[in-house]
């Protein structure tokens, strides 16, 4: 299976406006919106390819999905 970011955000701002800023970011499967974490994020949230995760570009990361990231031994 293969990986990407997606955005959660902070507030109620959709990812279409000015004003959306991330939470966190969280680690789905290409194209899916259920997190590793089972947070189900909006299907129009900013993504980025997993190679982005442990940088400075994923901060901040959600915890959960990166404990479970490793675990699956992909990370």
């Amino acid at each position: 299976m293969e990986y990407e970011l997606r955005a959660e955000y902070a507030g109620q701002a959709p990812p279409e406006s000015s004003e959306a800023r991330v939470a966190l970011w969280h680690m789905t499967g290409v194209g899916e919106t259920l997190t590793l974490c089972r947070r189900r994020l909006d299907p129009a949230a900013w993504t980025q390819p997993s190679s982005a995760w442990g940088t400075d570009a994923a901060d901040p990361f959600c915890p959960d999905c990166g404990v479970k990231y490793l675990r699956m031994n992909v990370g």
